[in-house]
């Protein structure tokens, strides 16, 4: 049986639906491009990847620009935060822009989205540091984009607004990759601290204001929240020294939360992805959550996309994106449905890949109405 955890109370006909999946290679790519190649455009290394989908459709493709050394934020002192986009779901891409370059000793570092449905205001989050007035001091930061991505605000230092002021030389960041904006249209994200624990944040008023949800998730590292269909949030975890990924729920708006390690979801200790594909609350047929990380134990490799129809409770073998090295991976869908993924294929580029629902799953499962994002 190729099911990460025993079924019980799944219907029968959603079981034979994902054992029948394999963990076998997708071969049947809509795109497969290198986006961000290190050595080339004046940087050394590109990393972190971020994808999102524009309300208008646009995708933006966003990553560090390391300029001079392959190196995080606290030991380098030039990192920008740079984006390509597409309008027509991946097939072309513009040429490099950028969304932040504050020179020499002021690097920025792991960009992150959220989109902003009811207003169409997409919010860039990244981490800051001035290397020559406050060395290893983390700084927060949020831009955003109100012409979905072409043109992108003044930064804001939400340092305060999201962390106790005792954390100030803490080794404190904010996921990369993406965080959510719930059905009741708030918007929420994750904040690490390695020393006192992973939090939620986030905004009840569109982004103008932000705050902390003060109550830690353990163990936990880089990891991505999502809403479950019954208002649950689901927090899914990186965690340091181990070989699977950590799960933490909470019914109680992150007042408290069950935690628990799930074997199944194999994991070298490496950022990853988790996003909602459909909603029968939205009138699909069937509730649908992707994940995306490199599903190996040891070593970053084997790069694979799984698919969910029971909240997260159980998870498909999934199709293999990249059997070679990946590491952070950021997954979004495209404006007509299909499934896109930025990703680390090892330290040498950022790269691209589309596919679709039919390609993920054999073609044993497809949307039973036009997706309408």
């Amino acid at each position: 049986m190729m099911m990460t955890r025993p079924l019980a109370g799944i219907g029968l006909c959603m079981m034979l639906l994902q054992c029948s999946l394999a963990a076998t290679p997708l071969t049947d790519f809509l795109a497969n491009e290198a986006l961000f190649i290190s050595g080339t455009e004046q940087t050394h290394t590109f990393r972190i990847p971020a994808l999102i989908t524009a309300i208008n459709g646009d995708l933006l493709a966003c990553c560090d620009a390391r300029r001079n050394s392959d190196r995080d934020l606290i030991w380098v002192r030039d990192i920008d935060i740079v984006l390509k986009r597409s309008s027509d779901h991946g097939a072309t891409w513009s040429e490099m822009e950028i969304v932040c370059d504050y020179g020499d000793g002021k690097p920025a570092s792991d960009p992150s989205f959220i989109l902003d449905k009811t207003t169409g205001e997409i919010f860039c989050f990244y981490n800051y540091m001035d290397q020559d007035d406050a060395p290893k001091e983390f700084r927060l930061y949020v831009q955003s984009s109100k012409d979905h991505g072409r043109t992108w605000g003044k930064a804001r230092d939400i340092t305060d607004q999201i962390a106790r002021p005792e954390w100030k030389m803490d080794f404190k960041f904010i996921t990369s990759g993406r965080g959510i904006q719930r059905r009741n249209g708030d918007l929420l994200h994750t904040l690490v601290n390695l020393e006192n624990g992973m939090r939620l944040f986030g905004s009840t008023d569109h982004g103008r204001s932000w705050r902390l949800i003060d109550v830690p998730i353990r163990p936990g590292n880089e990891s991505k929240v999502i809403e479950l269909a019954d208002g649950t949030l689901m927090v899914n975890s990186r965690v340091r020294g181990q070989s699977s990924r950590w799960v933490h729920r909470s019914d109680d708006e992150g007042k408290t939360w069950r935690s628990a390690a799930d074997t199944a979801l194999v994991d070298p200790a490496c950022n990853g992805s988790i996003l909602r594909y459909t909603s029968k609350r939205d009138g699909y047929a069937r509730n649908r959550l992707l994940f995306c990380n490199a599903n190996s134990a040891k070593g970053r490799k084997n790069l694979t996309v799984r698919i969910s129809y029971d909240e997260g409770a159980t998870w498909s073998a999934g199709k293999v994106i990249d059997p070679g090295p990946s590491a952070y991976s950021s997954l979004t869908i495209c404006q007509d449905g299909t499934i896109g993924v930025l990703y680390e294929p090892g330290y040498k580029e950022v790269r691209f890949v589309r596919f679709t629902l039919a390609a993920l799953t054999d073609g044993k499962d497809k949307l039973s109405k036009p997706y309408a994002p």
